[in-house]
Protein backbone atom coordinates (compact mmCIF):
# COMPACT_ATOMS: atom_id res chain seq x y z
CA UNK A 1 0.00 0.00 0.00
CA UNK A 2 1.33 3.61 -0.75
CA UNK A 3 2.39 6.24 1.50
CA UNK A 4 0.90 8.88 -0.71
CA UNK A 5 -2.92 10.29 0.01
CA UNK A 6 -2.87 13.33 -2.44
CA UNK A 7 -5.54 14.77 -0.39
CA UNK A 8 -3.53 14.96 2.87
CA UNK A 9 -0.59 16.75 0.66
CA UNK A 10 -2.88 18.98 -1.92
CA UNK A 11 -5.96 20.27 -2.75
CA UNK A 12 -7.57 20.87 -6.27
CA UNK A 13 -6.64 24.37 -7.31
CA UNK A 14 -3.78 26.35 -5.40
CA UNK A 15 -3.92 26.05 -1.78
CA UNK A 16 -0.80 27.51 -0.25
CA UNK A 17 -0.19 25.84 3.34
CA UNK A 18 1.34 27.75 6.14
CA UNK A 19 3.03 25.80 8.71
CA UNK A 20 3.56 26.24 12.36
CA UNK A 21 6.74 27.08 13.80
CA UNK A 22 9.44 24.70 14.59
CA UNK A 23 9.90 26.13 17.75
CA UNK A 24 6.49 24.42 18.93
CA UNK A 25 7.98 20.96 18.96
CA UNK A 26 10.81 22.30 21.56
CA UNK A 27 7.87 23.14 23.38
CA UNK A 28 5.69 20.02 22.83
CA UNK A 29 9.12 18.27 24.08
CA UNK A 30 9.24 20.08 26.81
CA UNK A 31 5.88 19.57 28.19
CA UNK A 32 6.45 16.06 27.85
CA UNK A 33 9.61 16.08 30.24
CA UNK A 34 7.78 17.96 32.82
CA UNK A 35 5.00 15.06 32.75
CA UNK A 36 6.94 12.20 31.76
CA UNK A 37 9.96 12.83 34.15
CA UNK A 38 8.09 12.98 37.79
CA UNK A 39 5.37 10.84 36.74
CA UNK A 40 8.48 7.98 35.42
CA UNK A 41 9.97 8.87 38.62
CA UNK A 42 7.07 7.78 40.98
CA UNK A 43 6.72 4.74 39.52
CA UNK A 44 10.27 3.98 39.65
CA UNK A 45 10.44 4.67 43.13
CA UNK A 46 7.36 2.84 43.30
CA UNK A 47 9.34 -0.11 41.98
CA UNK A 48 12.13 0.20 44.71
CA UNK A 49 9.69 0.26 47.31
CA UNK A 50 7.63 -2.95 46.53
CA UNK A 51 10.71 -4.83 44.49
CA UNK A 52 9.10 -7.94 44.83
CA UNK A 53 6.73 -7.22 41.93
CA UNK A 54 8.00 -6.34 38.88
CA UNK A 55 4.36 -4.46 38.00
CA UNK A 56 6.10 -1.28 38.70
CA UNK A 57 9.02 -1.94 37.34
CA UNK A 58 6.99 -2.71 33.91
CA UNK A 59 5.03 0.39 34.23
CA UNK A 60 8.62 2.43 34.81
CA UNK A 61 9.72 0.92 31.39
CA UNK A 62 6.62 1.00 29.88
CA UNK A 63 6.22 4.99 30.44
CA UNK A 64 9.68 5.82 29.92
CA UNK A 65 9.15 3.47 26.54
CA UNK A 66 6.09 5.94 25.74
CA UNK A 67 7.85 9.23 26.54
CA UNK A 68 10.75 8.64 24.19
CA UNK A 69 8.83 7.70 21.22
CA UNK A 70 6.77 10.71 21.69
CA UNK A 71 9.74 12.70 21.88
CA UNK A 72 11.26 11.68 18.92
CA UNK A 73 8.19 12.00 16.81
CA UNK A 74 7.48 15.34 17.99
CA UNK A 75 9.16 16.94 15.11
CA UNK A 76 7.05 15.12 12.81
CA UNK A 77 3.98 16.04 14.36
CA UNK A 78 4.81 19.42 14.60
CA UNK A 79 5.68 19.18 10.81
CA UNK A 80 2.02 17.90 9.84
CA UNK A 81 0.25 21.09 11.16
CA UNK A 82 -0.81 23.60 8.38
CA UNK A 83 -3.58 25.91 7.47
CA UNK A 84 -4.57 27.43 4.61
CA UNK A 85 -7.00 30.69 4.13
CA UNK A 86 -9.15 30.39 1.37
CA UNK A 87 -12.04 32.52 0.01
CA UNK A 88 -14.84 31.02 1.85
CA UNK A 89 -12.94 28.86 4.03
CA UNK A 90 -10.11 27.81 6.71
CA UNK A 91 -8.05 25.00 6.07
CA UNK A 92 -6.86 23.02 9.14
CA UNK A 93 -4.92 19.93 8.85
CA UNK A 94 -2.71 18.25 11.27
CA UNK A 95 -1.65 14.44 12.31
CA UNK A 96 0.50 12.00 12.18
CA UNK A 97 -1.05 8.81 12.93
CA UNK A 98 -4.32 9.58 11.80
CA UNK A 99 -4.24 12.57 9.55
CA UNK A 100 -7.25 15.22 10.25
CA UNK A 101 -8.18 17.70 7.64
CA UNK A 102 -10.68 20.56 9.03
CA UNK A 103 -12.41 22.82 6.66
CA UNK A 104 -13.78 25.66 8.78
CA UNK A 105 -16.61 28.22 6.72
CA UNK A 106 -16.11 31.71 7.93
CA UNK A 107 -19.80 32.18 8.09
CA UNK A 108 -19.46 30.01 10.93
CA UNK A 109 -16.64 31.03 13.39
CA UNK A 110 -19.01 32.71 16.50
CA UNK A 111 -15.47 33.65 18.17
CA UNK A 112 -11.98 33.26 18.05
CA UNK A 113 -9.22 32.95 21.21
CA UNK A 114 -5.67 33.27 21.07
CA UNK A 115 -3.87 31.92 24.05
CA UNK A 116 -0.55 31.31 24.96
CA UNK A 117 0.99 29.23 28.24
CA UNK A 118 3.70 30.04 30.17
CA UNK A 119 6.29 27.95 28.28
CA UNK A 120 4.90 28.99 25.01
CA UNK A 121 5.32 32.65 25.74
CA UNK A 122 9.04 31.70 26.61
CA UNK A 123 9.50 30.28 22.99
CA UNK A 124 7.39 33.50 21.55
CA UNK A 125 4.36 31.01 20.19
CA UNK A 126 0.79 31.74 20.17
CA UNK A 127 -2.53 29.40 19.79
CA UNK A 128 -5.40 30.22 17.67
CA UNK A 129 -9.32 28.88 18.50
CA UNK A 130 -11.69 29.07 16.37
CA UNK A 131 -15.44 28.55 17.79
CA UNK A 132 -18.20 27.75 16.01
CA UNK A 133 -22.05 26.62 16.68
CA UNK A 134 -21.05 23.37 17.24
CA UNK A 135 -19.62 21.88 20.59
CA UNK A 136 -17.79 19.08 19.16
CA UNK A 137 -15.49 21.64 16.81
CA UNK A 138 -11.75 21.04 17.74
CA UNK A 139 -10.42 24.00 15.40
CA UNK A 140 -6.90 24.73 16.79
CA UNK A 141 -3.71 26.44 15.28
CA UNK A 142 -1.41 26.52 17.41
CA UNK A 143 2.75 27.04 17.20
CA UNK A 144 2.04 30.48 15.59
CA UNK A 145 4.09 34.06 16.72
CA UNK A 146 1.44 36.33 18.50
CA UNK A 147 1.90 38.93 15.75
CA UNK A 148 1.00 36.40 13.20
CA UNK A 149 -1.85 35.05 15.43
CA UNK A 150 -3.34 38.42 16.04
CA UNK A 151 -2.87 38.87 12.33
CA UNK A 152 -5.03 35.34 12.00
CA UNK A 153 -7.69 36.32 14.13
CA UNK A 154 -8.64 39.67 12.94
CA UNK A 155 -8.07 38.50 9.29
CA UNK A 156 -10.60 35.50 10.13
CA UNK A 157 -12.49 37.90 12.45
CA UNK A 158 -13.12 40.14 9.41
CA UNK A 159 -14.10 37.81 7.03
CA UNK A 160 -16.49 36.11 9.29
CA UNK A 161 -18.40 39.10 9.87
CA UNK A 162 -18.51 40.00 6.04
CA UNK A 163 -19.95 36.21 5.85
CA UNK A 164 -22.73 36.68 8.35
CA UNK A 165 -24.05 40.16 6.88
CA UNK A 166 -24.02 38.43 3.52
CA UNK A 167 -26.52 35.94 5.44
Amino acid sequence: MSDEHPVWDSWPGDVSWQPVSPRLAIVRILSLLLVGIPTGGLATLLSWLWWGSPWWQITASVLTAILLLRIVLTGRVVRAWGYAERADDLLIRHGLWTKRLSIVPYGRMQFIDLSANPLQRMFDLSTVKLHTASAGTDSTVPGLAPTEAAALRDRLAERANREREGL
